[in-house]
């Protein structure tokens, strides 16, 4: 029977291809359509119109998906981080959950908007472009706008790994690091520089932890 380590090591390899999913299709078709840049918001909302089963896809896979086995990650990494440092891995742990819980809102608020806005879209072009605008906002205060609880969840947990020795140091530091970008999306100069080494920086975290996990299958004690 899988252990809670090992499949954490499996979530936590689908938490890095949901990352990659997701960026692979922001820089191709979705960068193509004007997406994160300053080009037309009509054009935009024509594509994702236009494309929805695309949309509710990648809203599916970047959100639901990847909020589902962060929970299963979070709660693996707090039962080895426990024994160790049990109050900072508690700290972790709960904002490992809520960030999974962040990332859940959005996702359900992301593709419920765009059946509300697509439905909309055919009876007023105008309207449904303000009403896309006034959702995506609130999706953005969810959990898009900024990544100051994730980054807090990987600071506390990879600085549990370390006081603890309970991870590996390189992956640690590497956490560390990640939240650190992560906290400082707050400052509106480095949303964006921040935002890129907290998302690619994860991928690389998730597979590092993913392989950690499966090849040391047993939480500490």
């Amino acid at each position: 029977m899988m252990n809670l380590q090992k499949a954490g090591g499996i979530a936590s390899l689908i938490e890095a291809a949901t990352y990659i999913i997701g960026f692979a299709l922001l820089t191709t078709l979705l960068a193509d359509a004007g997406f994160g840049e300053d080009g037309s918001d009509a054009n935009l909302l024509a594509f994702i119109v236009s494309n929805q089963s695309l949309m509710y896809l990648w809203n599916f896979i970047i959100y639901i998906v990847n909020a589902v086995f962060l929970v299963v990650l979070v709660i693996a990494l707090h039962d080895r981080l426990k024994a160790a440092t049990p109050g900072l891995s508690q700290i972790a742990a709960a904002f490992g959950l809520i960030w999974a819980g962040l990332v859940l809102a959005s996702g359900m608020l992301a593709n419920i908007s765009l059946a509300e806005v697509s439905a909309l879209y055919a009876l007023d072009h105008d309207e449904a472009l303000v009403m896309w605008a006034t959702l995506s906002n609130v999706q953005e205060g969810i959990g898009g706008g900024n990544e100051i609880t994730g980054g807090l969840w990987v600071l506390l947990l990879c600085w549990a790994g370390l006081r603890g020795s309970s991870l590996s140091k390189g992956l640690s530091w590497l956490g560390v690091i990640i939240g650190l970008a992560g906290i400082a999306t707050v400052v509106p100069s480095m949303s964006e520089p921040g935002g890129i080494v907290f998302g690619l920086g994860f991928i690389l975290w998730f597979i590092w932890a993913g392989v950690y996990l499966l090849r040391h299958g047993e939480a500490s004690s």
